[in-house]
């Protein structure tokens, strides 16, 4: 359980309160597959230090999120060859269309711009100065430019990869895009960035109920962002519902390499009192 009187800053802040969702231990690892993983950023530490291994955990995860764009991204364009839920996207394109108003598009654009290229960044770098200056810790520094680096990555790389054109500019919504539609980068973005955001604040939630409304609001801003693109007509809905896939996917890397970092710290802190 959360020591309520333990210090919040620092090494022993991430310790006694970033180690708990609830009463839920993130340093446990109940799988022999995760045993092993700790046992080697462990073995890692030893050479780098805590921040290194995480660094380097990170990296090795961005590796494999890379590959899992690119294995992605030919299953995506089998799935688009076949017709499959692709048969999706033209209708939910009519449907947008039909439910679009003057106001409605100044609206959802204004919103949609939140997750674009400078409404994303202005979010990161205020939720990593607050979190890191609150925490006396770069843990949550590095924790959001690594996910936002590697979120950028995944974006570009499946655009090379596939190309895919947006909808006619005749169906879209002024102003218009033009670089390649899949996958969607405001729909990855928004659900990494607040998905890591919203993890590192439940970490220091006491209540369930305030953890419960953290997750269903990052949870709802990466659905709106997303559904926003399709109502514009920016992206097609396979677009989008591939960034949310590929988002989750190294959102729950990202939160993999911290609790593989919070349990080096518990092994580290315990050597020293044993020592």
């Amino acid at each position: 359980m959360i020591d309520q009187d333990a210090p919040a800053g620092g090494v022993q802040g991430e310790l006694h309160q970033d180690r708990f969702v609830g009463t839920q231990d993130l340093t446990r690892w109940d799988t022999r597959a995760g045993q092993l993983l700790a046992s080697a950023v462990r073995r890692v530490s030893k050479a780098v230090g805590p921040h290194g291994a995480l660094i380097l955990t990170l990296l090795v995860g961005a590796v494999l999120a890379a590959s899992l764009t690119a294995i992605f991204a030919q299953v995506y364009e089998a799935v688009v060859e076949a017709d499959g839920v692709a048969g999706l996207d033209h209708p939910v394109l009519d449907f947008a269309k039909s439910i679009r108003s003057p106001a409605a598009d100044t609206l959802v654009t204004a919103y949609t711009d939140i997750g674009g290229t400078i409404g994303m960044p202005i979010l990161a770098v205020t939720a990593l100065a607050v979190l890191t200056i609150r925490r006396r810790s770069w843990t949550p520094g590095i924790l959001i430019v690594i996910a936002g680096a590697g979120s950028l990555l995944m974006t570009i790389a499946g655009k090379q990869l596939i190309g895919r054109t947006r909808p006619p500019l005749t169906d879209a919504v002024p102003p218009y895009e033009h670089s390649a539609s899949f996958p969607s980068g405001h729909s990855l973005n928004a659900v990494v960035i607040a998905g890591i955001v919203a993890y590192l604040i439940i970490l220091r939630l006491k209540s369930r109920r305030a953890r419960t409304l953290a997750i269903t609001t990052a949870a709802l801003f990466a659905l709106t962002i997303g559904l926003s693109r399709v109502f514009l007509g920016h992206h097609w809905l396979t677009d989008v519902l591939a960034a949310w896939t590929l988002g989750a996917a190294w959102l729950t890397i990202v939160i993999t390499a911290h609790r593989l970092y919070l349990t080096d710290r518990k092994h580290h802190s315990r050597s020293q009192q044993a020592g």
